[in-house]
């Protein structure tokens, strides 16, 4: 019983010791600014990216009406 004491309380310190360090090191390395932002940057970056391919491919898609428009407006 009292090896198992002997044994338990400097491993519960160290291990007591070694969790301070984590904290620590989390809140220097900035790891807890903005918690609330970067689950939502992640969708929103997914959003923009399918607004650009959305845009390019009507853009690309409005383009040979442009110029049939163009065309029949230069025959009146």
């Amino acid at each position: 019983m009292m090896l198992s004491i002997f044994l338990l309380i400097p491993l519960s310190l160290m291990l007591f010791v070694v969790a301070i360090w984590a904290v620590r090191y989390a809140v220097k390395s900035n790891q807890f600014e903005d918690l609330d932002n970067a689950s939502q940057r992640i969708i929103l970056e997914d959003r923009q990216e399918r607004r650009q391919v959305i845009q390019t491919h009507e853009e690309v898609t409005k383009k040979p009406s442009d110029v049939d428009n163009t065309n029949n407006n230069k025959d009146d």
